[in-house]
């Protein structure tokens, strides 16, 4: 294979594009199309002040250096979860990647912010472990951006994770979760946007552009996943794209440009108000709210904690180095 811009002998093939490029130019090329994607969407303004949710794998890490790269001023926000080894080697690896490139990092760790980390809370809100974590972290994502005026949340969530989403939503018909679908989920009252610049890469170009850069990543998947119909589906469209490379990119595409703008406003519901975060729910109580305070009551019982433990929804960040 040689580089369709130089000549030079090609490191990445990029299949689903059906071209080959060096490193220089591949690097090149990744930091342009994700230019491209944040453009056509609308997803920044040029330097603006974005939080970015890093675990301190690839697709994050990648990302955060990305914008860094761009001329965002990119805040990396890392939440501590508490899988005992795991959650350990992530802030590790989140941290060192901070420190060496000098880029302001964040860190809410959930057994100091509420009491428990994970496993607890999986065990005492009766959740799968999955279920409680995302929840967990999707409130604290957009708690800390509001409160820290932040417009908009970046994610690092590729073209595998986007297509497998799909389908899963497809398979169980959720409306409301397809209308949700796509690169932006845009800004509400008390709701950070939500982004994702590196949806129209696959995971192995994201790979790509991370060992290239010489970034070190933490490489084990979380314990929890195992199992999780998420990885099902991606198995099922992997075989897909091996026989037909970019099958993905269509599929997610023609979902976002044929058919999702005929559900734009089905299955809309009014927001209001928590009644103990203020935050915005569909109901009086917000859904984290809810768990957790159904935790508090389950541990006291079991005198996990003492009987004047009050459950209190605000974390307070903290700048890590």
């Amino acid at each position: 294979m040689v580089c369709k811009v130089c000549g030079e002998k090609a490191q990445v093939e990029v299949r689903s594009r059906g071209f080959a490029l060096c490193k220089a130019h591949y690097l090149d090329w990744f930091v342009k199309e994700t230019e491209k994607a944040i453009r056509r969407h609308k997803m920044l303004s040029p330097g603006e002040r974005v939080l970015v949710a890093v675990s301190g794998g690839k697709d994050s890490l990648a990302l955060w250096d990305v914008l860094s790269r761009l001329g965002y001023q990119a805040v990396g926000l890392h939440i501590e979860l508490g899988i005992g080894e795991y959650s350990r080697r992530s802030l590790e690896v989140t941290e060192a990647f901070a420190r060496e490139r000098g880029l302001p990092l964040l860190v809410v760790d959930l057994k100091e912010a509420y009491g428990f980390g994970v496993p607890e809370l999986a065990q005492l809100s009766g959740r799968v472990a999955c279920s409680a974590c995302g929840l967990s972290k999707r409130y604290i994502l957009n708690q800390v951006a509001v409160e820290g005026g932040f417009r908009a949340v970046a994610t690092g969530h590729n073209l595998d994770d986007e297509a497998a989403v799909l389908f899963g939503n497809l398979l169980n018909p959720q409306e409301d979760a397809l209308v949700r679908q796509g690169p932006v989920l845009p800004e509400k009252p008390g709701l950070a946007a939500r982004v994702k610049p590196f949806y129209r890469f696959s995971e192995r170009e994201v790979l790509s552009y991370t060992l290239l850069r010489g970034i070190r990543y933490l490489h084990e998947e979380c314990p929890n996943a195992k199992g999780a119909k998420s990885l099902l589906y991606k198995e099922a469209l992997n075989l897909v794209e091996k026989e037909m490379p970019g099958a993905k990119l269509r599929f997610l595409e023609g979902f976002l440009e044929k058919v999702q703008p005929r559900l734009q406003g089905e299955g809309e519901v009014a927001l209001r108000e928590c009644q103990r975060c203020g935050y915005p729910t569909t109901g009086a109580v917000c859904s984290f709210c809810r768990m957790w305070e159904a935790v508090y009551r389950k541990a006291k019982k079991r005198r996990l904690l003492p009987e004047e433990a009050v459950f209190h929804p605000h974390a307070e960040p903290t700048r890590a180095g």
